[in-house]
């Protein structure tokens, strides 16, 4: 090498001095199944869920659930008065302390519902709660599942996953109810791919209204929509009782990393800088990318679980390239 191009090399030598190497991760993926409370409004008259679902009861019984009514106005605000309080539906009934009743800012009061089925199969109502002012009353929709003396009731009737990443796996549960007399289940059969039942063992018998928990897994092997069901064999008079299943598999997005490297300024005058990467502590490096005109760079092409090693050269104006910069170590997380 000349003793004039070494000269030049020296001038510039070290210029390009890195100061940090980060790694920034950005990822998609899929979501679970999640179930949600509902809440409505009406003036400010706040309702704690907007429907009930008493599940499974046995005809000759009942089951008690509760709302919880608030004024949501802010302290110093008005009153709210609610004077009437209506359950449809011949299965329902509502209780309430005296109407009307006045709930200041902040304040709560609640009302009872009972189902209490009459006969077997799914009942519906809706309970009516007329608020002064409002132009229409606030309404909650009520629902049940009436189990006959020999029957075996299996809820919900269809359990909806909602979206979940393959290779991820979302659970739901399911309650088995018997009716007013024993009931013994011998077997489950269920289908459909990517479900899973777990929780429950046969031959299972359940003593006059009682009911037991189990959980289905979904585990989505491919992208789309997967329908299934499960179906309990038993003694009882409307076996087998049945339950759907559904669920959509999304494919997550392999997961994108970035190195950051940013660098001091030479002190030269210089056309760019630069980078060069290797897989090695000390090299060798292996240049990136076309030279760059400022002091930063992102390199988005690593790869998940991979030590990397960077060093950067400023390059003068007259193209004389500078020795290697320190060494940075950059370790891209996995996945």
């Amino acid at each position: 090498m000349g003793s004039k191009e070494a000269s030049q090399r020296n001038r510039l030598g070290a210029v390009a001095v890195l100061l940090a190497a980060l790694v920034s991760i950005s990822c998609g993926g899929g979501t679970a199944g999640t179930s949600q409370t509902a809440s409505t409004t009406s003036a400010s008259l706040t309702l704690n869920t907007s429907s009930i679902d008493f599940g499974n009861v046995s005809v000759g019984s009942s089951k008690n659930s509760t709302i919880t009514l608030t004024n949501s106005s802010a302290s110093g605000g008005p009153s709210v008065t609610f004077s009437q309080v209506t359950a449809a539906g011949s299965s329902f009934t509502a209780s309430t302390s005296a109407l009307p009743i006045v709930l200041m800012p902040g304040v709560s009061s609640t009302i009872t519902i009972a189902f209490a089925p009459k006969s077997a199969g799914a009942a519906t109502g809706s309970l009516s709660i007329v608020v002064a002012g409002a132009a229409d009353p606030s309404t909650v929709s009520l629902a049940g599942t009436g189990v006959g003396t020999a029957q075996l009731a299996v809820a919900p009737p269809a359990l909806n996953f909602g979206n979940v990443a393959v290779g991820s796996s979302a659970n739901l549960s399911g309650t088995l109810t018997a009716g007013a007399s024993s009931i013994t289940v011998s077997s489950a059969d269920w289908n459909g791919q990517g479900y899973s039942v777990n929780g429950i063992t046969f031959p299972l018998t359940l003593a006059a209204g009682t009911n037991v928990s189990f959980t289905v897994t979904f585990t989505p092997q491919a992208a789309g929509s997967t329908p299934g069901s499960i179906s309990f064999a038993s003694n009882a008079s409307n076996s087998p009782a049945n339950e759907t299943f559904s669920g959509n598999g999304t494919q997550t997005a392999a997961t994108q990393h970035t190195v950051d490297l940013s660098w001091l300024a030479s002190s030269s005058t210089v056309s760019g800088y630069n980078v060069y990467r290797g897989t090695l502590s000390g090299g060798p490096y292996a240049k990136v990318d076309s030279m760059q005109p400022t002091t930063s760079y992102a390199d988005s092409t690593v790869q998940s679980g991979t030590a990397y090693y960077y060093v950067v050269t400023s390059v003068g104006t007259d193209s004389v390239e500078s020795p290697y910069s320190n060494q940075v170590t950059a370790m891209v997380p996995s996945p």
